[in-house]
């Protein structure tokens, strides 16, 4: 668990979009961006493309992007992978073919007190789903997957598995139209106790900013591929 829970649950607020906040030209930065870095990993399993946003590759989207960041949620710690030289990476391009799971995005270092993680897509079809649930532990993905489940031997970065969640919440069944509408990639079964607080659906231009302790997961919303870039942050 977090050592700072306390501190934590003081800056937690519910989700919001800011729309307009990115121009047509600046989102095509971006996806040039995508294009001109190196790829970091290819999740086979999860079909998805992830490269690191590494410092030097466009200085002025460097500059604006953290000012911007900046103007929504105040002072901040960028939280996220390094790169090979030791320095902070600005976030994650994600290149998905296929909707990601359960999961929260709670980082690694228990000594530090997280903060906000921000979602801006890059195209234009797909939405994100969040849930009331929150959790302090480390960054989990969240399963019934036995094969998944064993996984214990896991990489820098490398999310941990499990299924703890379902004994840590009530055994409500959940929701089966918000099931059927938005999550059939997920099992029933692994979204019980979940509630759903908030979908964000994407529009080019917005950026999504939540608290990096909520549960959450890609819909099932998906048309060949979808990119997105994510951040998170730590005070």
């Amino acid at each position: 668990m977090h050592k700072k829970i306390e501190e934590i649950k003081k800056l937690e607020r519910p989700p919001r979009v800011i729309k307009n906040l990115y121009s047509k030209e600046e989102i095509e930065e971006f996806l040039n961006l995508y294009e001109a870095l190196p790829t970091t990993t290819y999740n086979k399993k999860q079909n998805v493309i992830k490269k690191r946003w590494l410092q030097g590759y466009n200085d002025k989207l460097e500059k604006l992007f953290c000012e911007r960041l900046k103007n929504e949620i105040g002072d901040f710690k960028m939280d996220n992978l390094q790169a090979d030289d030791g320095k902070d990476v600005y976030g994650l391009l994600q290149k998905s073919y296929a909707p990601i799971g359960l999961h929260v995005d709670s980082g690694f270092n228990f000594e530090n007190q997280i903060y906000r993680q921000s979602l801006i897509p890059l195209t234009p079809v797909g939405s994100t789903v969040i849930f009331k649930n929150r959790f302090y532990g480390n960054s989990t993905t969240f399963t019934l997957d036995p094969v998944e489940l064993e996984k214990k031997n896991l990489s820098y970065g490398q999310n941990k598995r499990s299924s703890a969640h379902l004994n840590m919440y009530d055994k409500k069944p959940f929701d089966r139209k918000m099931h059927e509408k938005y999550l059939t990639h997920e099992k029933i079964e692994n979204l019980a106790g979940l509630e759903v607080e908030f979908v964000y659906e994407w529009e080019l231009g917005s950026m999504l900013i939540f608290d990096r302790t909520h549960l959450h997961c890609s819909s099932s919303k998906i048309e060949g591929a979808k990119i997105g870039l994510a951040t998170f942050t730590k005070k």
